[in-house]
């Protein structure tokens, strides 16, 4: 088939090799080099990174918006069959939904309805789902709402992160794809109408949705620390016994059922971590950053510093 591949993220580069290896692929769109790091450096997207790496001579299109005239112009030209996209970062307009001659396909990152949105591989975990998986779907000018080809799942590991689904995931797109295209070349893709009632949307996280809330349970509060892994990381403070507030980035930690204090407060410190009281239970805190330095074990932070330990 000739296809348009639009991602941005790693998780759509099995499937971007997968086209390539598979099918014509006749042109990739990608979002525009943003700045990034501590010095805020002009960085690539990663399909870029690949498509310049494996195949440099396949058309490639960074627009700051897709309704921009000469982007709806560029893909048209393509002639594709199908456009394929995979987490592009926006959506497509109605004019781009109706170039392809034959479908406009989205692969999500979740089972749909559940989890529509910006993050459902986070939102899976921090859930704490049982499973998660792929769907192809057709695109609809909404969130996600397209009728459905085939979806496929997966069991969650008991210690996943977003980094290691992500993963899983990335893998199992193209093995989902594969099939979903050969449905539609046969005339046999099904349309199947996802049940809205059962949605859940998901958003972008930012600073305030990566904080922790110590009165919270600590078994949610571990959910939320795996789903923030390893980017852009749970935040959560600490206090020192002058009552200085110490921020913090949370990497991992280990749930004590069994622990009780007035949330946020210190249990104790020994050579197994930093013990926070949670709303029910408490964290054994792990892997730790403090601001401005590398992650470190609780153990080797409380070393430095006098804590407020209120057992």
């Amino acid at each position: 088939m000739r296809v348009l591949f639009a991602g941005t993220g790693d998780i759509g580069i099995p499937t971007l090799n997968y086209l390539m290896a598979h099918h014509e692929l006749v042109g990739v769109l990608t979002q525009p080099d943003r700045p990034a790091g501590r010095h805020r450096e002009l960085k690539a997207p990663a399909i870029k990174e690949e498509i310049l790496r494996l195949a440099p001579e396949i058309p490639m299109l960074q627009p700051e918006s897709l309704r921009l005239p000469e982007a709806i112009s560029w893909v048209r030209q393509l002639a594709s069959e199908v456009i394929v996209t995979i987490a592009y970062g926006g959506i497509l307009p109605k004019e781009l939904l109706e170039t392809p001659s034959l479908a406009c396909l989205n692969i999500h990152a979740s089972v749909l309805p559940r989890h529509r949105g910006a993050s459902p591989i986070q939102a899976a975990i921090a859930s704490g789902d049982r499973t998660s998986g792929v769907t192809i779907m057709h695109m609809a000018e909404g969130l996600d709402t397209g009728d459905v080809i085939l979806a496929k799942s997966i069991p969650l590991a008991r210690r996943e992160t977003a980094g290691s689904l992500s993963e899983k995931l990335a893998d199992l797109a193209p093995l989902a794809l594969s099939e979903a295209l050969e449905l539609l070349s046969c005339g046999n893709a099904p349309r199947s109408t996802q049940d809205h009632a059962l949605a859940t949307v998901t958003g972008k996280i930012g600073r305030e949705e990566s904080l922790l809330d110590w009165s919270q349970p600590a078994v949610v509060l571990e959910q939320k620390i795996r789903s923030l892994q390893p980017r852009p990381a749970a935040l959560a403070t600490l206090h020192a016994a002058t009552g200085e507030a110490i921020p913090l980035k949370i990497h991992s930690a280990i749930i004590a059922r069994k622990a009780s204090g007035n949330p946020g407060s210190i249990l104790r410190v020994d050579e197994r971590g930093v013990m926070v009281a949670c709303g029910e239970g408490g964290l054994l805190l792990r892997t730790i950053q403090p601001e401005g330095k590398a992650r470190m074990h609780s153990t080797a932070f409380a070393r430095g510093r006098t804590l407020n330990i209120v057992p």
